[in-house]
C-alpha cells in the first residue's frame, strides 16, 4: 500500500472514530476552545493596559530629562583643602544653590545638532499656589516654549479647551491641567491668582485646558510662557531648571543618558530609570499573564490526552485487527494523531473566534479611571500575533497531548490482545 493511500485510509479512520463519539469530541474541542480563548481574552486585556499606562506614562515624561541635581554626593570642603588627609564628614548638608541650569541656550543649542535627538525644549518648574477664595491649592507652574513642548508631548491632542497657539499670543497665560482646573472651579477665560513659595504673586488668564489623563498630572501642573515664569520668579532671560528630550528611539535613552550627563555634567535620566516601578509593574503582569495562559492550555492538553488515552483502551480489539491486516506502528500512530490534530485545530480556530468576542466586550465594558485616571472602558489590545500565538499553541499542544497516546497504540501486539480475547 502507497503512503498516500495508507494516510488517506488512516484519514477515513481517524474521521470515523472523531464521529463515532461525537459528544467526547466535543468535549476535547471544547477543552482547547476555552484555553485559547480566554488566553486571547487575557494577554489582550493585559498588555492593552500595558500598552495603555505606558503611553500615558510617556506623553507625561521625557525620554532623557537633564536637571541640576542639588542633592548628588559631592566632595566637602575638608577634602578639598586636604584631599590625601584622612578625613571623616557626617551629615553633609547639599550647597545653598539653585537648580539653575548654567549656561542652558548652548546645550539646547548643542542638543538640537544631535542627529539622534528629535526635539528638545527647556522648561523653567516652580511650585506655586494657586489661590482659590481663602484657601491655596498647591501645583506646580512649568514654563515652557509651548510648540517645543507639543513636539515631545503632542500636547495639541490633549487640549480639551482653547489651543496652544493662545499661550503665544496672550504673555500672561497659562495652559491648566483638567483636574486643578475643575478644583479651582475655572474655566477658558477666567483668571487666577498664583503665589511663589518666595512670595511673588501674579495674576494670569486662563487660556487653555489640557488633560493628560494621569491625575496627578491634571490635578497640579499648568503651563506657561517660559519668559512669563522666569519674571513671576524675578529671574533673568537665561534662568533654565530643566531640558527635556526626545529622542528618535527612546528605547536608545538607556545608553544616551550617560553620555549627556557626562558631556554636560548635570544629572542625566532616562525614562527607563525615572520609570522603573512602573516598568517593573510592567514585567510582573506579563509573566503572570503568560503564566496562566500557559497553564490553561496544558490543561486544555491533559485533557486531549486522557480522552485519546480512553479511546485507544476501548479500541483496542479494533487496533489488533488492523495491525493484523498489515497497518504498520506508523499507520496507527497516524490515526490518533490525526484526531489530536483535527481537534486542535478545530479547538484553536473555535477558540480565537471566542477570544476576539470576549475581547470585543471586553473593550466595550465601562469603567470610570475618576480622578486617577482618564479612562472610560477597558483598554484592550487587538494584535494579530497574539492569534496567531493562540492557533500555534493551541494545535502544538494537542499534538504533544496526542503524541503518547498514539505511540502507546502503535506498540499494541495484536496476538496477544485478540489471544486475551
Amino acid at each position: 500500500m502507497s503512503s498516500f493511500a495508507s494516510f488517506k485510509l488512516a484519514l477515513t479512520i481517524a474521521r470515523v472514530h472523531l464521529f463515532s463519539k461525537p459528544k467526547q469530541t466535543l468535549i476535547a474541542m471544547l477543552g482547547v476552545t476555552f484555553g485559547i480563548g480566554m488566553f486571547i481574552a487575557l494577554i489582550g486585556l493585559m498588555t492593552g493596559l500595558n500598552d495603555f499606562t505606558e503611553e500615558i506614562t510617556m506623553t507625561s515624561s521625557p525620554d532623557i530629562h537633564i536637571y541640576h541635581d542639588v542633592t548628588q554626593e559631592r566632595a566637602s570642603i575638608i577634602e578639598t583643602v586636604n584631599p590625601d588627609g584622612l578625613n571623616r564628614v557626617h551629615h553633609q548638608k547639599p550647597k545653598n544653590e539653585t537648580a539653575r541650569l548654567h549656561n542652558a541656550s548652548r546645550i539646547v543649542e548643542v542638543l538640537r545638532q544631535d542627529n539622534r535627538i528629535y526635539g528638545v525644549a527647556p522648561m523653567l518648574t516652580s511650585q506655586v499656589f494657586y489661590n482659590y477664595g481663602p484657601a491655596q491649592l498647591n501645583g506646580q507652574i512649568q514654563g515652557v516654549e509651548i510648540l517645543e513642548e507639543d513636539k515631545l508631548f503632542d500636547l495639541k491632542s490633549k487640549m480639551k479647551d482653547g489651543k496652544l497657539e493662545d499661550l503665544l499670543a496672550f504673555h500672561e497665560g497659562i495652559i491648566m491641567g483638567s483636574g486643578l482646573a475643575r478644583k479651582l472651579n475655572l474655566r477658558k477665560g477666567d483668571r487666577v491668582v498664583i503665589t511663589t513659595p518666595q512670595g511673588f504673586t501674579r495674576t494670569l488668564k486662563v487660556v487653555g485646558i489640557f488633560q493628560i489623563g494621569i491625575g496627578t498630572v491634571d490635578n497640579v501642573r499648568s503651563y506657561a510662557n517660559l519668559g512669563m515664569v522666569q519674571t513671576i520668579l524675578q529671574q533673568d532671560q537665561s534662568y533654565v531648571t530643566d531640558i527635556n528630550i526626545k529622542l528618535n528611539d527612546r528605547h536608545t535613552a538607556k545608553a544616551i543618558a550617560p553620555e549627556l550627563q557626562q558631556k554636560f555634567t548635570y544629572k542625566s535620566e532616562d525614562w527607563e530609570t525615572a520609570n522603573a516601578t512602573f516598568l517593573t509593574g510592567v514585567t510582573i503582569r506579563n509573566i503572570i499573564t503568560y503564566a496562566v495562559s500557559f497553564t490553561l492550555l496544558v490543561v486544555a492538553g491533559f485533557g486531549i490526552y486522557n480522552i485519546l488515552n480512553m479511546t485507544i483502551i476501548n479500541k483496542m480489539k479494533d487496533i489488533a485487527i488492523l495491525k493484523a491486516m498489515g497497518f504498520s506502528g506508523i499507520d496507527v500512530r497516524s490515526i490518533f494523531m490525526i484526531q489530536s490534530l483535527v481537534i486542535g485545530l478545530f479547538g484553536a480556530l473555535l477558540g480565537i473566534t471566542v477570544g476576539f468576542l470576549l475581547s470585543y466586550a471586553i473593550s466595550k465594558a465601562p469603567f470610570d479611571g475618576g480622578d486617577v485616571i482618564s479612562l472610560d472602558h477597558f483598554p484592550v489590545n487587538f494584535k494579530m500575533k497574539y492569534y496567531i500565538i493562540g492557533i500555534v499553541f493551541g494545535v502544538a499542544t494537542t499534538a504533544i497531548a496526542g503524541y503518547m497516546p498514539s505511540r502507546k497504540a502503535a506498540k499494541v501486539d495484536p496476538i496477544e490482545i485478540l489471544r486475551g480475547q
